[in-house]
């Protein structure tokens, strides 16, 4: 199993430099089994092809626990060995929100990439981390954009964009990879807090759903994203065609009369481009 998954990433991630004509790359580290994975991939794929890539290692430290300042020199340790630039944030002021830490992570990613030229940030969601995602999004009440963002590829901001190589693999193949080539992983005890609900998803439902109602929810809830993703797709291409057919050609104006005739699905979808094109705002 490790030497295809390492076989099936140096594939991928060969045919991704190459399409791409990346010579500097910027990863993204959380310092968990994933992340540590993703470096260890990367570098058995340096020293395989002997590629001259100019790689970044960016760790994003929110020091929510006493023992951050000893997960930083774990980490340090780790890329002492890799003789890569490994950078460093630590965050002083204590977030306990989730979603206000996931934001400052990513204005912190992308004010980086931008000062240092960076188009792409690779990062080490899995599979797993794609259910998670879903059934979260699902809980908070989302769209098929909502669910369907969740892509091995996504911009994430003007002329920057985000690559999850790892994106195919689940975390119990992640977890035996790591255990057979004996990778340092540090175990964070944050991930076992229940007051952030990814953990709750994680610990408790998915295991409950896996053992009572579908024992392999990741594949399923991967097939219908699959298929959904297919679906938003053909939505956004008419509602693209039918916001050019529309728009009026000197004003900032749309014939509303000929939108009116279409189904509800697409009026939605092409005023939502008129109020991104003209404000730069996704209308909701």
């Amino acid at each position: 199993m490790q030497k295809s998954i390492q076989e099936k990433f140096n594939q991928k991630f060969n045919i991704f430099l190459s399409k791409n004509h990346l010579h500097t790359i910027l990863i993204a580290i959380s310092g968990g089994q994933d992340s540590i994975c993703l470096v260890n991939l990367v570098e058995n794929f340096q020293k395989k092809f002997g590629k001259t890539i100019n790689i970044t290692y960016i760790y994003i430290d929110h020091q929510w626990t006493k023992k951050s300042e000893e997960q930083v020199k774990h980490l340090i340790n780790i890329f002492e060995k890799t003789k890569k630039k490994f950078v460093i944030y630590q965050i002083n002021q204590l977030i306990n929100s989730e979603l206000k830490a996931r934001e400052l992570r990513y204005n912190i990613l992308t004010k980086y990439s931008k000062q240092h030229g960076y188009k792409y940030i690779i990062t080490a969601h899995t599979q797993t981390d794609k259910t998670e995602t879903f059934l979260q999004h699902l809980i908070r009440g989302t769209s098929l954009n909502g669910i369907t963002s969740f892509n091995e590829y996504r911009k994430f901001c003007e002329n920057i964009y985000i690559y999850r190589p790892l994106l195919e693999l689940k975390r119990k193949e992640i977890k035996w990879l790591c255990r057979k080539s004996y990778l340092p992983i540090w175990s964070d005890i944050t991930n076992y807090h229940y007051t952030i609900n990814r953990n709750r998803l994680r610990h408790e439902l998915i295991p409950y759903i896996n053992k009572y109602f579908n024992h392999n929810i990741d594949k399923q809830i991967n097939n219908f994203l699959i298929n959904s993703k297919l679906d938003n797709e053909y939505i956004n291409q008419n509602a693209i065609k039918l916001y050019l057919h529309s728009r009026h050609k000197i004003n900032i104006a749309i014939n509303y009369k000929l939108i009116y005739k279409q189904h509800i699905a697409l009026q939605i979808r092409t005023l939502q481009i008129f109020f991104f094109i003209i404000h730069n705002k996704i209308l909701i």
